[in-house]
């Protein structure tokens, strides 16, 4: 079992900058991708961005050269970097973690899930 919980979360406005944090406890002695998901309010979760154990990423095009994504193997903990922010950007952010595939950057096939964070980007 994995434990995954998010931070940083918050109401800023468009064009402000967020860093969201998730950590992982539990069976992390085992290599694993992670990333993000979000799901904005009466749609479906999608895809935000991925990386592997190595270090290689992925991201969704909607947020390609705005966010970035990183994780601390030594703290067991991921990051989210994300600068200019976008109304459209607001919703529950997740936090996942897959074993199946730690090579390759997280992009669907999850396994744990966080409880989720909001954000909420003003005009």
């Amino acid at each position: 079992q994995v434990q995954l919980v998010e931070s940083g979360g918050g109401l800023v406005q468009a064009g402000d900058s967020l860093r969201l944090s998730c950590a992982a406890s539990g069976r992390t002695y085992n290599r694993y991708a992670t990333g993000w998901f979000r799901q904005a309010a009466g749609k479906e979760r999608e895809f935000v961005a991925g990386i592997s154990w190595g270090g290689d990423t992925y991201y969704a095009d909607s947020v390609k050269g705005r966010f970035t994504i990183s994780r601390d193997r030594v703290k067991n903990t991921g990051y989210l970097q994300m600068n200019n922010l976008r109304p459209e950007d607001t919703a529950v952010y997740y936090c996942a973690a897959s074993f199946r595939s730690p090579n390759t950057p997280l992009r669907g096939l999850v396994d744990y899930w966080g409880q989720g964070t909001q954000v909420t980007v003003s005009s």
